[in-house]
């Protein structure tokens, strides 16, 4: 009898593999092992990324994981026959999953770990530095702690790419004996699922860096406010947020350091507008999700009133990295005050669909074509609205551009979440910029009137120049109530919303049926 250690095949548990049939590949992998006398071990990971290849079925071999994908049920028997379990060559196989192009080519930071480990598994997460990163942290003073995580230049990786070590020193200095740390996972931008991926597939990762923000700036108790439609991440990170306190990782003696923190995660209310933080601190607290005034900054008075750290899922999982390699490995990355990685998503209308972590830095070109694979459909790539549905579209002009906060905004774009959504040459923009601000009178909380009235209006509009009513007079019109609701809005819902339809009067006239040598002003 053969006392061989199992083979290790791994199945990604990822939502977007789930939707392709990975539980019925890992399902069928089972069966026809145990009918062949084979020993495997099946091990559900995260995605690697690659979601063009899921359900995607990785084997360790000695020389490393061997990649077999898209694999369907019915491929099953025939993976088998080809030695797959050896690494055996086979028409899905890729060869070595980190030597496949896409993959090879990122700096994987944030992201190092998913698809990697098994999620649930504390020991995995050990074995790749995990834990390191708040054993350092603890081992530092807080105003020492957060002057590293200034230095390391990480920026809130939402929409305003506010300094992450910033806001920890402001929340630090507050004296309030009542703290909290929040962490905002309402991933609600279109073309975005980073989030999902990391809660779904590294969720120590995040518990780990609230926990660092959490003993840093003196808070005991954390959230995680968690979009409402993703059940998977909700299930991993309960699941993993037991496991930790059960370590010892969570509780009243974090670490044996005698420091208390703890972790919930509350599903978040289904509104678009809770992704804005002060709304999500309203929705937080039992109360309808509608903007606060500023100031006082969440910071200073932010859940229940007190002082409140909070950031989304990418920055947060970001800071374990950061303590675990100090500040400046994670500064070398990047360019003029974008440092670090983001971890970028590519959807729409794109062959190679899926996540790309890379320095900032590179062109979104380079990610179009040599991550991307160009558009889906074969034809060339018009637009990318990038930074969801608030997010300008990006004509073909500017794709040279380097992805940086700076360098975009210049443009009147945004890099926001790192959610691109592609179009091709036969996409009608004019109806994509009414469908974006539809989306967000339909999405406002209604508190301001530019945004609430402004959007309706808008779409009204919009409407009556696509039906080549009194054209001239009407852009006139609709440029400025864009104007007013930029200037005049409470918050990114409304004050963002016209970047899409700016973007296409300015780059794309011909969709509103203008002249297409209208001249464009030098933003938006």
């Amino acid at each position: 009898m053969s006392t061989a250690a199992p083979v290790r095949v791994f199945v990604s548990r990822d939502s977007a593999a789930l939707s392709v049939g990975a539980d019925g590949v890992a399902a069928a992998i089972a069966s026809h092992a145990a009918s062949t006398g084979a020993a495997v071990q099946i091990v559900r990971t995260g995605s690697r990324g690659m979601l063009w290849l899921e359900p995607l079925v990785e084997v360790e071999t000695q020389d490393g994981r061997v990649a077999y994908g898209p694999v369907r049920e019915d491929d099953v028997p025939g993976l088998f026959a080809a030695g797959f379990l050896a690494g055996g060559r086979h028409a899905l196989g890729h060869g070595l999953t980190e030597r496949i192009p896409y993959f090879a080519r990122q700096e994987r930071q944030t992201v190092a770990r998913v698809g990697l480990i098994d999620p649930l598994s504390l020991d995995d997460y050990r074995r790749h530095d995990g834990y390191k990163g708040l054993a350092n942290a603890l081992a530092m003073s807080p105003a020492d702690a957060v002057q590293s995580l200034i230095d390391s230049g990480l920026r809130g990786r939402g929409g305003a790419a506010f300094p992450t070590g910033i806001k920890w020193r402001t929340v630090l200095a507050e004296t309030s004996p009542v703290k909290y740390v929040v962490c905002n996972a309402d991933e609600g931008d279109s073309g975005t699922f980073s989030d999902r991926m990391i809660m779904e597939g590294d969720p120590f990762v995040l518990i780990e860096g609230m926990t660092i923000a959490g003993v840093v700036v003196g808070a005991t108790q954390g959230y995680i406010y968690l979009r409402s439609e993703y059940p998977h991440a909700e299930r991993t990170l309960n699941d993993a947020i037991a496991l930790a306190r059960k370590a010892g990782l969570l509780g009243d003696n974090v670490l044996g350091s005698g420091k208390i923190f703890d972790l919930e995660v509350r599903r978040g209310a289904g509104a678009y507008i809770c992704g804005e933080e002060t709304s999500l601190l309203e929705s937080l607290e039992g109360k309808r999700g509608v903007v606060r005034f500023r100031p006082p900054l969440p910071a200073i008075q932010g859940l229940f009133g007190k002082p409140t750290a909070l950031n989304n899922v990418i920055s947060l999982a970001s800071v374990p990295t950061i303590f675990a390699n100090g500040a400046q490995a994670y500064k070398d990355f990047g360019m003029g005050r974008s440092r670090g990685t983001l971890p970028f998503q590519l959807a729409g209308n794109i062959r190679h669909g899926g996540l790309v972590e890379k320095a900032f830095g590179l062109t979104l070109r380079e990610l179009l074509y040599d991550f991307g694979g160009g558009s889906a459909t074969g034809r060339p790539i018009r637009a990318v609205q990038i930074g969801g549905p608030l997010g300008a579209y990006v004509p073909e002009s500017q794709f040279d551009m380097p992805l940086d906060y700076e360098t975009f905004a210049a443009a009147g774009a945004m890099i926001g979440h790192g959610g691109m959504v592609v179009f091709d040459d036969q996409a009608d923009l004019a109806h994509m910029a009414r469908y974006a601000m539809e989306f967000c009178a339909i999405e406002s909380c209604g508190k301001c009137t530019p945004c609430r009235i402004g959007s309706t209006r808008a779409v009204e509009v919009i409407d009556r120049i696509v039906d080549g009513d009194n054209v001239t007079a009407n852009v006139h019109l609709l440029r400025d109530l864009c104007d007013t609701m930029v200037a005049g809005s409470l918050c990114a819902l409304g004050g963002m919303a016209p970047f899409p339809v700016l973007s296409v009067l300015n780059h794309f006239p011909q969709d509103f049926g203008l002249p297409s040598a209208q001249p464009a002003p030098a933003a938006l």
